[in-house]
């Protein structure tokens, strides 16, 4: 059973979600499947995944250090794991003074982090390599990822009020295209892919016909076209930040081929090569298993999978009205030229 709550959204007078998953013992899950109402199917015979789906959780990305060698949560351990991390993460804790303080920004009451870990009990996101880690990057990619670095802490050296060490909000501000696609309101991530719960508004509307599946995505309302009818990527020069998606049925998955990626998106420090596949099955009616690939040879040492349910929610969605993009930008593209005048009148003397 799903929960979920209205609430005005951050940034915007729209609203966001909260779901609570409630957790399925991992050995339970045939015999779930088994007594569970059969997956809804459209009329040319194939799962019909329409509907409105959240992926919020508890299970962390990559498995703890101290989950080492663990794949699964045992369920008492699951409720503990569970209790301890909501409290962790409470942000209505008070400490004055302190940087933890300002830092938290926004109460506990804004967050959609989620109150339990996904149903299967998994101890990370990841689940292969078997650790549970994203395998390291490749040499070249590290040093790509340093030379951009070092390439903006110089731009910064020539920008007054530049702080090449927050570059990600501080960085150069020469113009719109220095900023980070988030602030600009243009690409928040959330819509992938892949699909990854974030901060809030961690719900998508599928709306499935014979030959497209759309997502909407509540995270800045992006929404993911995925022809069906067995046409061709893009051609290999034409790259978009969500990438170019086909998707192909085996059995009663959904297959999703996904190319064509910039090198803006970087997910996990992936480059412009990134190939995802991610498979859609369902484990019940009101459960998909949604389980990724990223093969991205360039980038890392070799290719990993992870894998996360969506559980079916109460809708509808809402409008993520992103306002940064129209009015913030403005005012950090005009900072830095009033930081520049400051700096002019201080050399001319």
């Amino acid at each position: 059973m799903t929960h979920r709550w209205l609430k005005p959204l951050i940034y915007s007078a729209a609203f966001t979600a909260i779901v609570s998953l409630q957790p399925v013992p991992a050995a339970a899950a045939s015999a779930k499947t088994e007594k569970a109402p059969a997956a809804p199917r459209t009329k040319d015979g194939h799962p019909d995944f329409s509907g409105i789906w959240t992926n919020v959780t508890l299970t962390p990305f990559e498995r703890p250090a101290d989950l080492a060698g663990k794949e699964y949560f045992t369920e008492q351990e699951a409720r503990e794991y569970e209790k301890q991390t909501v409290s962790q993460r409470n942000r209505d804790r008070r400490t004055p003074g302190s940087e933890r303080d300002v830092a938290n920004a926004y109460n506990d009451f804004w967050w959609d982090s989620g109150t339990k870990v996904v149903k299967t009990r998994r101890t990370s996101i990841v689940v292969d390599p078997p650790d549970g880690r994203i395998p390291s990057l490749t040499a070249a990619r590290q040093q790509q990822l340093a030379a951009r670095a070092e390439a903006i802490k110089k731009r910064c050296e020539q920008q007054p009020g530049c702080q090449p060490e927050n570059s990600g909000l501080l960085g150069p501000a020469d113009g719109p295209e220095d900023r980070p696609l988030m602030e600009r309101c243009l690409y928040f991530g959330g819509g992938g892919p892949p699909m990854l719960p974030g901060a809030y508004n961690n719900n998508y509307q599928f709306v499935q016909g014979p030959n497209f599946l759309a997502i909407d995505v509540e995270m800045v309302h992006d929404v993911r076209r995925v022809p069906l009818d067995g046409s061709n990527h893009l051609p290999a020069g034409v790259g978009q930040w969500m990438g170019d998606s086909r998707g192909h049925w085996e059995g009663d998955t959904l297959v999703v081929d996904t190319t064509n990626f910039t090198d803006q998106t970087r997910f996990r420090g992936s480059d412009g090569n990134l190939h995802l596949t991610e498979r859609f099955t369902f484990l019940d009616a009101d459960t998909i298993i949604y389980r990724f690939t990223v093969d991205d040879p360039t980038a890392f040492t070799k290719a990993w999978t992870g894998e996360i349910p969506f559980v079916r929610t109460e809708g509808p969605l809402y409008e993520y009205a992103c306002n940064e993009g129209n009015t913030g930008l403005a005012g950090i593209l005009a900072s830095a030229r009033s930081e520049e005048k400051k700096a002019a009148a201080k050399t001319s003397k």
